[in-house]
């Protein structure tokens, strides 16, 4: 007996949101989006019931704009349980370890769609868990502790089911909208949270995350009217107008952002069409340069950012750490956050504060921190290049899945035959090779914008992909509006 053999009870029985059985009106699909969306700005302001006051910054830090979930509220966790089972699941399935044929086998499909949700459930717990009893991360209110039942103990387990249920309402949430709205759950929480960040960076008189700043209008608002000085111009007021509170290459950074990803979103191999059921109808079958989407980084950063959750447990719970595994310091926020060691160098550089060491504010040498860029942009750019193969494996997105699409759709490639393994062969020449660059450019992309700093704030790779979802969001609504006005289209491509 397999282990899907003994597992199926369970798996099977895992509560799924149940699938639209005919066409979705676009409407509909907008008012669910729309109903999501709301009811998640509402969970991420309602606080933890019992947490204690002095609980510190965010464990998460610089990754919490990728992560969408509000510090201290139900959604501590965000959507990092999703990510990191995402994680799991696709190193099980690049290696067959699983042994499911998602492609063709419909008991196989439910089997993996249930193991994702189980796995989702044991990363909430494996999150949660350490983040309410191991340190000070999420502590419990001494005041509530006196008259509940349990004391400080039975608070905690208050805290960590309030957690858990925030964990599993972001994961079906996510499959709403999935089923029966625009996109992705998924993309949707972050691209609100990286907004609400961006418009704050932007307007804010009292920024979000740190309230000594404010937003980049109200501050250039303070220069031009001379009621904040800057000191002079050609001195150390062209530091701050740049690198400090004016802010003009964050400025930068997040246009040139936007830019780019538009444009890499619009460069493309087209393979030519044709349908065998109309004559006459033609198509193309675009081969973007980001094929993969941008959706594989939010894997990377996730690893990356259980990793630093790992180490500010071991400090945590052990004290100190030895100096080559991690020097931890604490900040004015009351997280550590390592300055040295192994934990240092794999620590994402998250503003040019951190790697211009001219400016004066690390007191890294510079030999470390090259060394720490050096380790961040080959771990994005070779790990953004690796999951960047397995999501396109095991979205169907590969050579044989999209021949196979094709076929079934009616269409055929002008001037060869007829068959799956000729659509493969054609597809092979570009899916795989664009596969790997465009992961590795995405890498590239967001530790570059990390270094040069954003407006808000904002991770390089949350704004990367809040612009990417953004835009494939605008394609996919075109795309329904042309499918509603020609119902003819939606039969013809199923």
């Amino acid at each position: 007996m397999g282990w899907k053999d003994t597992a199926e009870p369970v798996l099977t029985r895992m509560p799924t949101v149940q699938r639209p059985e005919g066409h979705v009106p676009f409407k509909r699909k907008l008012g669910w989006t729309a109903g999501v969306l709301v009811l998640y700005f509402f969970l991420t302001n309602v606080f933890l019931f019992g947490l204690g006051s002095g609980q510190g910054g965010d464990v998460f830090g610089q990754f919490r704009s990728i992560l969408a979930g509000g510090q201290g509220t139900i959604l501590q966790l965000g959507i990092g349980p999703i990510v990191t089972a995402s994680i799991v699941l696709q190193l099980l399935g690049g290696a067959d370890l699983l042994g499911l044929d998602t492609q063709n086998n419909p008991r196989d499909q439910i089997l993996y769609q249930g193991l994702q949700k189980f796995l989702v459930l044991v990363m909430i717990c494996l999150t949660g868990l350490p983040m309410v009893f191991a340190g000070s991360f999420l502590p419990a209110s001494q005041s509530l502790a006196q008259s509940f039942p349990g004391g400080t103990f039975g608070v905690q387990w208050l805290l960590f089911a309030q957690i858990f249920v925030g964990g599993v309402l972001i994961l079906y949430m996510d499959e709403v909208i999935s089923k029966w709205g625009v996109g992705s759950g998924i993309g949707l929480f972050i691209i609100a949270g990286v907004s609400q960040r961006l418009i704050g960076g932007l307007v804010s008189t009292s920024f979000i995350g740190n309230p000594q700043e404010l937003g980049i209008i109200p501050i250039w608002i303070g220069i031009l009217s001379g009621s904040t000085d800057v000191g002079p111009i050609l001195g150390s007021g062209l530091q701050t107008l740049v690198f400090g509170q004016g802010q003009i290459l964050a400025l930068i950074t997040t246009v040139m952002i936007f830019v780019v990803v538009v444009y890499a979103e619009s460069v493309r191999v087209e393979i030519p069409l044709s349908n065998t059921r109309v004559k006459g109808a033609r198509g193309r079958f675009p081969v973007k340069l980001i094929y993969a989407s941008v959706l594989p980084m939010i894997l990377v950063r996730a690893l990356q950012a259980n990793l630093q959750f790992l180490g500010r447990i071991l400090n945590a719970q052990l004290g100190s750490l030895p100096a080559w595994l991690g020097t931890y310091q604490s900040t004015q926020g009351g997280i550590a956050n390592p300055v040295g060691g192994l934990f240092y160098y794999m620590a994402p550089v998250r503003n040019p504060e951190q790697w211009m060491w001219w400016l004066g504010q690390t007191n890294a040498e510079p030999w470390q921190i090259m060394l720490r860029v050096g380790v961040d942009l080959t771990f994005m750019v070779i790990g953004g290049a690796i999951f960047a193969i397995f999501w396109v494996e095991t979205t169907d997105m590969g050579p044989e899945a999209t021949a196979q699409q094709i076929h079934n759709s009616g269409m055929e490639i002008p001037g060869f035959r007829r068959n799956t393994s000729v659509i493969e062969k054609v597809l092979e020449r570009y899916i795989p090779q664009v596969t790997v660059i465009g992961g590795a450019l995405v890498g590239l992309l967001a530790v570059l914008a990390n270094m040069m700093g954003t407006i808000g704030n904002v991770s390089g790779t949350g704004l990367l992909l809040t612009v990417s979802i953004t835009y494939k969001i605008y394609e996919e609504i075109a795309e329904e509006q042309l499918m509603e006005m020609h119902p003819m289209m939606r039969q013809m491509f199923g």
